[in-house]
């Protein structure tokens, strides 16, 4: 009979790539993670992990092994979810993350009614943008991820996750007030040629998006101000020295100096929860109906 702890460690090296990382993952030291996978190679009788340089990866055998093990771990999961729900109430633990503007001001409500409901259920959030909350949640480190995607940069999901929509929400563009096209209700993103920007740094998903929307009508972007945080994105536009663009879903007030407008054509992204296809505890289906019911709040 199979270990249950030496799989999961075997597991997790598979997803994480090292004795290190699944170490860290799984709150061990890598000496731990080494003797368990060296007991399961005694229980099977092959070796599940070779020596490559100064790392480890997976034999067949173990290749093999990780991936029924992957199958095995969400059934026990799913089961010891169920059994621990069979009275009505959510048991466990949901571990959510989140894309920032999201995380700061649709995620509190969602918590705070799943605690509402659901007293037993143990709740945390991590926030971070889908390049990380997408691995994340392959590797079985999140339960749930709310993630973007901007319609002039699609996001791109692997298949062995499960897609659950939340909202879809508009990017308005804020212009100082004395700005020429800041008196029309409309601007023509085309119209915005060597205007200066205020924006996330590059390698930023904001950053690109940005990119991509003004190149896409045939604007090359000038982007003086490369600053995180749409709230300081704002006080550029006060002070007069840059225009921004601004989801809705950030919330934030409009400083004097700041007129905000529509754009043509309109920026929008929608809004997903993320899980792994293969997670369909009360826990995860509780998570998915309270995040819903939070952004319907929106």
């Amino acid at each position: 009979m199979l270990n249950v702890e030496r799989l999961r460690a075997l597991c997790s090296v598979a997803d994480l790539g090292s004795l290190a990382a699944a170490a860290d993952a799984l709150h061990v030291s890598a000496s731990g993670v080494s003797q368990q996978l060296g007991q399961l190679e005694k229980e099977l009788g092959v070796a599940v992990v070779e020596r490559q340089g100064r790392g480890v990866r997976l034999t067949d055998a173990g290749a093999l092994l990780a991936r029924r093990g992957h199958r095995i771990l969400s059934l026990l999961e799913r089961a010891e979810s169920e059994v621990a729900s069979m009275h009505g109430d959510v048991v466990g633990a949901l571990r959510l993350g989140a894309f920032v503007s999201a995380s700061r001001t649709v995620l509190p409500r969602a918590v705070a009614a799943l605690q509402a409901r659901h007293p037993h259920l143990e709740v945390t959030l991590a926030e971070g943008e889908a390049e990380w909350l997408i691995p994340h949640v392959l590797r079985r480190q999140l339960d749930l991820a709310v993630v973007d995607s901007w319609s002039t940069l699609p996001l791109e999901i692997p298949q062995d996750v499960s897609i659950h929509f939340l909202h879809r929400d508009v990017a308005d563009l804020a212009l100082p007030v004395d700005h020429p096209l800041a008196e029309r209700t409309v601007v023509h993103l085309a119209d915005l040629s060597g205007v200066p920007w205020a924006a996330w740094s590059e390698g930023t998903g904001f950053h690109d998006w940005l990119v991509q929307s003004l190149r896409g009508q045939g604007v090359e972007p000038r982007i003086d101000y490369r600053v995180a945080e749409f709230a300081t994105h704002l006080e550029f536009v006060a002070r007069g020295l840059a225009a921004a663009l601004i989801p809705r879903l950030a919330q934030l007030p409009t400083p004097e100096g700041v007129r905000v407008v529509q754009t043509e054509p309109e920026l929008y992204r929608e809004v997903f929860a993320l899980s792994r296809r293969d997670n369909d505890r009360p826990t995860v289906r509780a998570g998915i109906t309270a995040l819903q019911d939070a952004f319907v709040e929106t």
